[in-house]
């Protein structure tokens, strides 16, 4: 276990971690950056998103992730932290207003061009092709995420790229400190980024079912496809394989039981 971060009191950090993201390379063109962006804002569950900006050919978003810290814990009082011993009223965990990708009807809120904006998604004459006949192939499927949550495991968690150099000594702890499974698996890349993985549901799931993605089969006003393209694009370039998925190999299940 990480040691635990060098707070002086209770506050909003044990309830929410304010961070920015990396979200792609401008390098490969606005598509690439519309569907990874797309896909990760997408992400609200136990994520709320703000600003997004590009520095030196990358493109950043600022984020909140509503992850308590595993220190905090109830008291009769309201709080305590468990590592230092602070005690007092619950911190809030000042979330913004809702950040709504469904807006009713064709309309939809998704990246384009760096931003976020409101679009009309048509369905065109071709959509895109399901594995499996006529049916979606992750209905029933027994994938579960690290909460226990069945069903859509791969748009319920997602990993991600946390801006933290080595330097930031108190961020990595924060980060290191969250409530496992919500976000966990966190790992230092050599680009000055913190790994993690964190469980936050796509907002872009079909509330009656929680499993038929609203985006699929759906273009833009230029044609483009509206759902990401590493939501279709499966495997090889998938790095969690989630047991009981529906479109693993048996190779690749063996290799994450």
């Amino acid at each position: 276990m990480s040691a635990p971060p060098p707070c002086r009191a209770l506050g909003t950090q044990c309830r929410q971690l304010r961070v920015t993201i990396h979200i792609g390379t401008l390098e490969g063109g606005a598509d690439p950056l519309d569907h990874e962006a797309t896909w990760l804002l997408g992400h609200t569950q136990r994520m709320s998103f703000g600003r997004l900006s590009t520095r030196e050919d990358q493109l950043y978003v600022e984020a909140a992730i509503h992850v308590p810290c595993r220190w905090l814990k109830e008291a009769p009082e309201g709080a305590r932290c468990a590592a230092h011993g602070f005690r007092g009223p619950m911190p809030r965990d000042p979330r913004p207003a809702a950040q709504p990708r469904r807006l009713g009807g064709d309309r939809f809120r998704v990246a384009d061009g760096q931003r976020l904006r409101d679009l009309a998604l048509s369905h065109p004459r071709r959509p895109l092709p399901l594995v499996g006949v006529g049916s979606n192939p992750c209905v029933g499927a027994p994938c579960r995420t690290g909460d226990n949550t069945q069903g859509a495991a791969c748009c319920r968690d997602l990993q991600v790229e946390i801006v933290c150099p080595p330097t930031n000594a108190r961020l990595e702890a924060l980060v290191r400190s969250r409530q496992s499974p919500y976000l966990c698996k966190v790992q230092r890349s050599e680009e000055g980024y913190l790994e993690a993985e964190v469980i936050s549901a796509c907002d872009y799931l079909d509330p009656a079912d929680g499993v038929h993605c609203t985006l699929h089969g759906r273009t833009r006003p230029d044609g483009r496809t509206a759902k990401p393209a590493l939501c279709f694009d499966w495997p090889p370039k998938r790095a969690v394989i989630h047991r009981g998925c529906a479109l693993a190999t048996r190779w690749q299940r063996a290799q994450h039981r």
